[in-house]
């Protein structure tokens, strides 16, 4: 079955049967809420088309790899949002989406040996961040990755998402260079 990936890692299975030839009829400006302004697509859609029996006879595009990855038999998903505020800084804004993610958290099953034949060193960990794309090459995974005390990173993903918002007020002596606020959004996937 094919599937379109719009922006932002949004999946749309439509319902069968679809072709390439058939995006034209397809229609995004249907809102599911009261208003009746259209819905704009700022990117281009991307097209991934899943191999499938019927599809042998049709060339198929491999979907990119994403977080998590069949490398993890996965336990949890923690999920959290960190902002700055004041500074500017999309790193710190990931660091604290990652700190919120685990911080309510304990995994003693790893350490006490809970999971029949997984020690402790076999934990793996993987994060997809929701950045906003403007800040992305702006962002330090390795200070990220500083975050967890234990386990190994085996995959980061960053994504579109996030926020840039106005924090209302611009504070020079808190190294303000604008009223900006970053917002990262992050999933931290948890197994061995």
């Amino acid at each position: 079955m094919a599937s379109l990936l719009i922006g932002g890692g949004i999946t749309v299975k439509p319902p069968l049967p679809f072709s390439p030839s058939s995006l034209a009829s397809f229609n995004f400006a249907t809102p599911s809420f009261s208003h009746n302004k259209p819905i704009t697509i700022s990117r281009p859609l991307k097209l991934v088309a899943a191999a499938s029996p019927m599809a042998s006879q049709q060339s198929s595009v491999e979907a990119p790899t994403s977080v998590p990855d069949s490398s993890i038999k996965l336990l949890f998903v923690e999920m959290g949002v960190g902002y700055d505020q004041h500074g500017q800084d999309i790193t710190s804004a990931a660091m604290r989406a990652c700190r919120d993610a685990i911080s309510s958290n304990s995994i003693p099953a790893f350490r006490r040996g809970s999971i029949p034949g997984v020690s402790f060193a076999e934990m793996k960990v993987q994060i997809k961040l929701g950045v906003p794309r403007p800040l992305q090459h702006l962002l330090d995974i390795n200070k990220v990755k500083s975050v967890f005390p234990y386990g190994a990173i085996t995959n980061v993903e960053v994504v579109d998402g996030g926020l840039i918002c106005s924090s209302g007020v611009e504070v020079e002596e808190m190294g303000d260079k604008n009223d900006n606020c970053y917002i990262v959004n992050a999933a931290v996937y948890v197994g061995y």
